[in-house]
Protein backbone atom coordinates (compact mmCIF):
# COMPACT_ATOMS: atom_id res chain seq x y z
CA UNK A 1 0.00 0.00 0.00
CA UNK A 2 1.31 3.47 -1.12
CA UNK A 3 0.35 6.47 0.83
CA UNK A 4 0.52 9.99 -1.19
CA UNK A 5 -0.91 13.58 0.10
CA UNK A 6 -2.28 15.60 -2.53
CA UNK A 7 -1.32 18.89 -1.55
CA UNK A 8 -3.71 21.70 -3.76
CA UNK A 9 -5.91 24.61 -2.56
CA UNK A 10 -8.60 23.82 -4.49
CA UNK A 11 -10.86 21.15 -3.57
CA UNK A 12 -12.56 20.17 -6.60
CA UNK A 13 -9.15 19.61 -8.59
CA UNK A 14 -8.12 17.16 -5.26
CA UNK A 15 -11.18 15.28 -5.82
CA UNK A 16 -10.80 15.35 -9.58
CA UNK A 17 -7.15 13.62 -8.52
CA UNK A 18 -8.66 11.81 -5.90
CA UNK A 19 -10.90 10.00 -8.72
CA UNK A 20 -8.59 9.47 -11.14
CA UNK A 21 -5.84 8.01 -8.78
CA UNK A 22 -8.01 5.93 -7.39
CA UNK A 23 -8.83 3.96 -10.64
CA UNK A 24 -5.28 4.13 -12.42
CA UNK A 25 -3.81 3.14 -8.95
CA UNK A 26 -6.18 1.31 -6.60
CA UNK A 27 -3.40 0.00 -4.36
CA UNK A 28 -3.52 3.77 -2.82
CA UNK A 29 -4.32 5.31 0.35
CA UNK A 30 -4.34 9.35 -0.18
CA UNK A 31 -4.25 12.10 2.47
CA UNK A 32 -5.29 15.96 1.29
CA UNK A 33 -3.44 19.50 2.54
CA UNK A 34 -5.48 22.86 1.60
CA UNK A 35 -2.29 25.03 2.21
CA UNK A 36 1.78 24.74 3.72
CA UNK A 37 1.07 24.17 6.96
CA UNK A 38 -1.70 21.53 7.08
CA UNK A 39 1.03 19.67 5.09
CA UNK A 40 3.37 20.01 7.04
CA UNK A 41 0.69 18.34 9.45
CA UNK A 42 -0.19 15.58 7.65
CA UNK A 43 3.51 14.79 7.14
CA UNK A 44 3.87 14.61 10.46
CA UNK A 45 0.98 12.48 11.35
CA UNK A 46 1.65 9.82 8.60
CA UNK A 47 4.33 7.91 6.67
CA UNK A 48 4.15 9.54 3.43
CA UNK A 49 5.92 7.85 0.03
CA UNK A 50 4.95 10.69 -2.84
CA UNK A 51 3.86 14.59 -1.78
CA UNK A 52 1.80 15.73 -5.04
CA UNK A 53 2.41 19.89 -3.92
CA UNK A 54 0.89 22.64 -5.59
CA UNK A 55 3.33 25.13 -5.94
CA UNK A 56 0.75 28.24 -5.59
CA UNK A 57 -1.42 26.95 -2.48
CA UNK A 58 -1.51 29.01 0.72
CA UNK A 59 1.56 29.70 2.44
CA UNK A 60 3.60 28.12 -0.52
CA UNK A 61 3.32 30.67 -2.99
CA UNK A 62 6.09 29.31 -5.87
CA UNK A 63 9.29 28.14 -4.42
CA UNK A 64 8.64 28.65 -0.92
CA UNK A 65 6.68 25.70 -0.30
CA UNK A 66 9.41 23.30 -1.77
CA UNK A 67 12.12 24.27 0.01
CA UNK A 68 10.49 24.21 3.49
CA UNK A 69 9.17 20.83 3.24
CA UNK A 70 12.46 19.56 1.68
CA UNK A 71 14.10 20.94 4.33
CA UNK A 72 12.35 19.47 6.82
CA UNK A 73 11.14 16.26 4.98
CA UNK A 74 14.56 15.82 2.89
CA UNK A 75 13.75 11.76 2.59
CA UNK A 76 10.10 12.11 1.70
CA UNK A 77 9.67 11.96 -2.70
CA UNK A 78 7.91 15.42 -4.00
CA UNK A 79 6.38 16.03 -7.14
CA UNK A 80 5.11 19.48 -8.23
CA UNK A 81 1.66 19.46 -9.65
CA UNK A 82 1.23 23.01 -10.98
CA UNK A 83 -0.41 25.15 -13.93
CA UNK A 84 2.52 26.83 -14.77
CA UNK A 85 5.20 25.22 -17.45
CA UNK A 86 7.69 27.63 -17.69
CA UNK A 87 11.15 25.69 -18.65
CA UNK A 88 12.76 28.20 -16.02
CA UNK A 89 10.87 27.83 -12.87
CA UNK A 90 10.57 24.04 -13.98
CA UNK A 91 14.78 23.81 -14.27
CA UNK A 92 14.20 25.72 -10.79
CA UNK A 93 11.79 23.35 -9.09
CA UNK A 94 13.90 19.94 -10.35
CA UNK A 95 17.46 21.85 -9.11
CA UNK A 96 16.14 22.01 -5.29
CA UNK A 97 15.37 18.61 -5.56
CA UNK A 98 11.69 17.87 -6.58
CA UNK A 99 11.48 14.36 -8.39
CA UNK A 100 8.74 15.45 -10.74
CA UNK A 101 6.89 18.31 -12.51
CA UNK A 102 3.05 17.51 -13.58
CA UNK A 103 1.50 20.13 -15.40
CA UNK A 104 -2.48 20.13 -13.82
CA UNK A 105 -3.87 19.23 -17.99
CA UNK A 106 -2.04 15.84 -17.28
CA UNK A 107 -4.58 13.02 -17.91
CA UNK A 108 -4.87 10.24 -15.44
CA UNK A 109 -2.79 7.54 -16.98
CA UNK A 110 0.59 9.64 -17.39
CA UNK A 111 0.04 10.52 -13.64
CA UNK A 112 0.10 7.01 -12.89
CA UNK A 113 2.94 6.52 -15.30
CA UNK A 114 4.85 9.64 -13.63
CA UNK A 115 3.63 8.50 -9.94
CA UNK A 116 5.43 5.11 -10.56
CA UNK A 117 8.30 6.19 -11.76
CA UNK A 118 9.19 8.91 -8.90
CA UNK A 119 8.13 5.96 -6.39
CA UNK A 120 11.19 3.60 -8.85
CA UNK A 121 13.20 6.74 -8.03
CA UNK A 122 13.33 8.17 -11.67
CA UNK A 123 12.80 11.97 -12.44
CA UNK A 124 9.34 12.37 -14.17
CA UNK A 125 8.89 15.60 -16.89
CA UNK A 126 6.80 15.69 -19.34
CA UNK A 127 7.39 14.39 -22.78
CA UNK A 128 9.32 17.66 -24.79
CA UNK A 129 10.55 19.28 -21.48
CA UNK A 130 12.82 17.27 -20.71
CA UNK A 131 15.87 18.66 -23.09
CA UNK A 132 14.56 21.88 -21.84
CA UNK A 133 15.77 21.29 -18.04
CA UNK A 134 18.45 23.84 -17.06
CA UNK A 135 21.24 22.96 -14.18
CA UNK A 136 20.91 25.15 -11.73
CA UNK A 137 24.25 26.54 -10.65
CA UNK A 138 25.91 26.20 -6.97
CA UNK A 139 25.08 30.20 -6.07
CA UNK A 140 21.18 29.34 -6.87
CA UNK A 141 21.72 26.18 -4.48
CA UNK A 142 23.40 27.92 -1.30
CA UNK A 143 20.47 30.34 -1.96
CA UNK A 144 18.10 28.00 -2.08
CA UNK A 145 18.91 26.32 1.15
CA UNK A 146 19.29 29.87 3.23
CA UNK A 147 15.61 30.77 2.12
CA UNK A 148 14.61 27.08 3.47
CA UNK A 149 15.58 28.00 6.71
CA UNK A 150 13.61 30.48 7.21
CA UNK A 151 10.40 30.26 9.12
CA UNK A 152 7.04 30.44 7.24
CA UNK A 153 6.53 34.32 9.01
CA UNK A 154 9.88 34.94 8.00
CA UNK A 155 9.12 34.24 4.34
CA UNK A 156 6.08 36.74 4.43
CA UNK A 157 7.96 39.70 5.48
CA UNK A 158 10.70 38.72 2.99
CA UNK A 159 8.52 38.95 0.14
CA UNK A 160 6.63 42.17 1.76
CA UNK A 161 10.43 43.18 1.95
CA UNK A 162 11.08 42.39 -1.89
CA UNK A 163 7.88 44.89 -2.48
CA UNK A 164 9.17 47.62 -0.80
CA UNK A 165 7.03 47.64 2.36
CA UNK A 166 7.82 49.68 4.97
CA UNK A 167 7.93 47.71 8.66
CA UNK A 168 5.34 49.39 10.04
CA UNK A 169 3.29 48.36 6.79
CA UNK A 170 4.12 44.72 6.64
CA UNK A 171 3.36 44.59 10.42
CA UNK A 172 0.08 46.05 9.63
CA UNK A 173 -0.63 43.09 6.57
CA UNK A 174 0.06 40.53 9.25
CA UNK A 175 -1.62 42.02 12.35
CA UNK A 176 1.61 41.47 14.46
CA UNK A 177 4.11 44.44 16.38
CA UNK A 178 6.65 46.61 14.37
CA UNK A 179 8.96 45.25 16.95
CA UNK A 180 7.99 41.55 16.07
CA UNK A 181 8.59 42.41 12.10
CA UNK A 182 12.03 44.15 12.98
CA UNK A 183 13.12 40.47 14.72
CA UNK A 184 11.93 38.98 11.99
CA UNK A 185 13.84 40.80 9.59
CA UNK A 186 17.16 40.48 11.77
CA UNK A 187 16.52 36.53 11.52
CA UNK A 188 16.26 36.81 7.86
CA UNK A 189 19.21 38.99 7.59
CA UNK A 190 21.49 36.33 9.41
CA UNK A 191 20.13 33.11 8.13
CA UNK A 192 20.50 35.09 4.23
CA UNK A 193 23.96 36.20 5.33
CA UNK A 194 23.21 39.17 4.03
CA UNK A 195 23.21 42.50 5.93
CA UNK A 196 20.53 45.49 4.38
CA UNK A 197 17.00 45.29 2.45
CA UNK A 198 18.64 45.19 -1.20
CA UNK A 199 20.08 42.15 -0.58
CA UNK A 200 17.28 40.19 0.59
CA UNK A 201 15.09 41.72 -2.52
CA UNK A 202 17.88 40.56 -4.81
CA UNK A 203 17.47 36.77 -3.06
CA UNK A 204 13.84 37.08 -3.82
CA UNK A 205 13.77 38.04 -6.94
CA UNK A 206 16.15 35.43 -7.59
CA UNK A 207 14.07 32.87 -6.19
CA UNK A 208 10.90 33.91 -7.95
CA UNK A 209 9.41 34.40 -4.77
CA UNK A 210 5.96 35.75 -4.64
CA UNK A 211 4.10 37.78 -1.98
CA UNK A 212 1.47 36.39 -0.29
CA UNK A 213 -1.66 36.57 -0.78
CA UNK A 214 -3.78 38.77 1.03
CA UNK A 215 -6.19 37.15 4.07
Amino acid sequence: MTTLLIADDHPLYRDALRGALSLSLPDLTLLEAGDLNQTVSQLEKHDVDLLLLDLHMPGSNDLFGLLHIRKLYPDVPVAVVSGTEDPTIISKIVGVGALGFIPKTTGADDIAKAINAIMDGDVWLPEGLSDKIEEVDDAFSELADQVASLTPSQYKVLCYMRDGLLNKQIGYNLDIAEATVKAHVTAIFRKLGINNRTQAVLIASQLQLEPPEAS
